[in-house]
């Protein structure tokens, strides 16, 4: 079970300090028990927990995170950060009086906390100095770097590493898993979260199938064995209310399952998938056999107006009073 202790419906935050670290805890906090508070930032310390990630590392083996979110999002941070507020991911993000009392953003426990051989994701805005252009996006200053403190983490990552690379784009990622004298790989595709799978780019930005085969490539490397975190941003179209990027997304963690299970010994590897909550999700509307899941209800509501089969208890879909009539041509918007 990985409910938070103090919420009837959990975050991924106190979710992922269930499973991955086997302590239950607070509303949007992570790597902490629950004695750590909410935004408390001097309750951090001596309440960490440590993850199976850690663990790993700890007994010699290679560990990686891959996730199509941010690489300081709640899920990935459950392996390596101890922060009270899931939204501490730079510095700039954090209250003067947390960084006052010794708290580090998630970006800088990501290359400090522990050694992780492998990480591949999103989230470059968080990880060089503001005013930093971005590679992908250099005339768009909203996307610059944001640290405050002038720190480069990728470049101190790299310095710190020997046999390190950096990617920023599916070309670069390929080649340095095909490098043999590559150890350590960290690959930021996006700013922040990366594409839904039905809109990447495929020619920028890797597949999470293809991310998961090239981080078991590094991985596999080290002869004591690994640990992966691997994570699709399933829960991100819930949240939106988008139910074919969801679903589509699903699919494309599906393909990652079988893209590992196909580069690994299944003798020698145990795999574990498993979602960390469920969400406000149902199909209505008694839709025929055959119909397509994200097309309409063959009736109207009591309003005398089309709604689609799948439905959100929550999220930016309601609309206080009258709402838009959706048709076909509109329903996949």
């Amino acid at each position: 079970q990985t409910y938070n202790v103090d919420r009837q419906v959990p975050d991924s935050a106190g979710t992922a300090t269930a499973y991955l670290c086997g302590v239950k805890t607070n509303y949007k906090t992570i790597g902490v028990s629950a004695a750590a508070r909410y935004q408390q930032c001097n309750t951090t310390f001596g309440n960490e927990v440590i993850s199976v990630l850690e663990r790993a590392r700890k007994a010699g083996k290679a560990v990686g995170i891959v996730t199509t979110t941010r690489v300081q999002h709640a899920s990935p941070s459950g392996t390596y950060a101890h922060v009270v507020d899931r939204d501490w991911y730079a510095d700039a993000s954090m209250p003067a009086e947390a960084q006052s009392q010794g708290c580090k953003d998630i970006a800088w426990q990501l290359i400090h906390n522990v050694d992780i051989n492998v990480i591949l994701g999103g989230g470059r805005i968080y990880m060089t100095p503001a005013g930093t252009p971005d590679p992908e996006y250099p005339n768009s200053t909203l996307l610059n770097g944001m640290r405050e403190d002038g720190n480069n983490l990728i470049n101190m990552w790299l310095e710190a590493r020997q046999g390190a690379r950096y990617v920023w784009n599916r070309t670069e990622m390929l080649a340095a898993a095909a490098d043999p004298n590559v150890n350590y790989l960290m690959g930021l595709f996006e700013p922040m979260d990366m594409e839904y799978d039905l809109v990447r780019d495929p020619t920028l930005d890797p597949s999470l199938a293809e991310m998961t085969e090239a981080a078991i490539t590094i991985l596999k490397r080290n002869p004591n064995g690994f640990y992966l975190f691997v994570e699709d941003k399933i829960d991100h179209g819930h949240h939106e209310g988008a139910a074919q990027k969801a679903l589509t997304d699903a699919v494309a963690f599906d393909r990652a399952i079988e893209r590992a299970g196909n580069v690994t010994d299944e003798a020698e590897t145990l795999t574990v998938v498993t979602a960390d909550h469920s969400h406000v999700f149902s199909f209505g509307g008694y839709t025929l056999r055959g119909s397509s899941i994200f097309g309409l209800a063959p009736s109207t509501a009591a309003d005398g107006k089309n709604y689609t089969s799948i439905l959100y208890g929550n999220g930016p879909g309601y609309v206080a009073g009258n709402r838009t009539d959706v048709d076909e041509a509109t329903v996949s918007e």
